[in-house]
């Protein structure tokens, strides 16, 4: 069969190689289309368009970018129609995903949805675009299928792909991570992700730095995400005591005592590394305005979501301070606030359901097509 998958971002290009990879083995004449990134290039997909080029964030950067997403979505509906896919497999990226979608039904086309747009945080009367315009949902957060049977859509709940992800990541070892990025061959590690666009790296990553100096027994190390250059990073690494480890945030990850992460999936990615962490946010403020009048959840962070419960401390917009970091940080890397996070991400874990989300989708997929 002939598959067509758009994903947007980072996070997207992980699971959907992931995805191609699990449709590949159970297809073995599957043809894969697809806007994404080197992951999905690497695992078989034929890309149509890079992630790299679609990465806006916050309600007034998509105003600024308007004529280039519109006429990337003029793009992706001539590329569907030439490639003529049995599937069309969205993933996540909802503002875009979701005007492709209403097209693609209009034209008879098989539209699935792999890893749901964020209808439970806002802007819920979207349920009928989703109702009118896909033909199969595939969620990874346990909430999500309550949350659609209360408006009466069915939708198979395939387990979260982090833990296929992660299960099938080759770490490096960390004395030789340590080497080969200069870092301090004993100081307990303290990971910073910033994010994965340029806009919140700028924004967060100055603000997570700032805290170094109270812990000088600890070795801070950046998290370079893929979708950016090193060179983006020179300008934050002045400090000699600051590390930075490029793609490979994961054995990053594996090794690191404590972690300061910018709200999205990173926050569960260290959750499951069982990485205490205080979770940032600090948005462009029209953007942030905007979005604290629509988004109506308790808390930001998946993990918090997940255990609807505060597990891990959020910081945002203005209470993202150095203050504010610097007491938080601290309860992170000792004491019982820490030992508190160690115990609910086990019980995070078992509310996943498990490994195996990419090969039940890719089956389900095939199945339904």
């Amino acid at each position: 069969m002939k598959y067509y998958i758009i994903a947007g971002e980072a996070s997207g290009d992980l699971h959907g190689s992931n995805l191609i990879k699990a449709l590949l083995k159970k297809d073995a004449h599957a043809q894969v289309r697809c806007w994404g990134g080197d992951l999905m290039q690497v695992a078989g997909g034929e890309i149509a368009k890079h992630y790299k080029s679609m990465a806006f964030m916050g309600f007034f950067e998509v105003l600024k970018n308007i004529t280039s997403i519109f006429k990337n979505i003029r793009f992706c509906k001539e590329d569907i129609t030439r490639f003529k896919p049995d599937v069309i497999i969205f993933i996540d990226f909802s503002g875009f995903n979701l005007r492709i979608a209403k097209w693609a039904k209009s034209q008879n086309f098989k539209t699935n949805y792999y890893i749901s747009p964020q209808l439970w945080a806002s802007r819920a009367g979207r349920i009928k675009k989703i109702k009118r315009d896909i033909d199969q949902m595939y969620v990874i957060l346990p909430f999500e299928k309550e949350f659609y049977q209360k408006y009466d859509y069915h939708v198979e709940f395939v387990g979260h792909p982090l833990l296929d992800a992660i299960s099938n990541t080759t770490f490096i070892e960390e004395q030789t991570l340590r080497a080969d990025y200069n870092l301090h061959p004993s100081k307990p590690i303290i990971a910073l992700l910033p994010g994965s666009r340029k806009q919140e790296v700028e924004k967060m990553l100055a603000l997570m730095l700032s805290v170094t100096q109270d812990f000088p027994s600890y070795q801070f190390v950046i998290a370079g995400a893929p979708s950016l250059e090193n060179e983006f990073y020179s300008s934050f690494l002045k400090q000699n005591t600051v590390g930075f480890v490029s793609n490979q945030t994961y054995s990053l990850l594996k090794y690191s005592h404590a972690a300061l992460v910018t709200s999205g999936t990173a926050t569960l990615e260290t959750a499951l590394f069982k990485v205490p962490q205080v979770v940032c946010y600090k948005g462009n403020w029209i953007s942030y305005q905007i979005a604290k009048s629509i988004i109506t959840l308790d808390f930001i962070s998946l993990v918090n979501l997940i255990m609807n419960k505060e597990v891990v401390k959020e910081l945002i917009q203005d209470d993202l301070n150095t203050k504010n970091l610097t007491l938080e940080l601290s309860k992170t890397v000792r004491g019982k606030q820490r030992d508190q996070i160690l115990s609910d991400y086990n019980s995070l874990e078992e509310k996943l359901g498990g490994a195996g989300a990419s090969e039940k989708a890719a089956a389900l997929i095939i199945e339904n097509a």
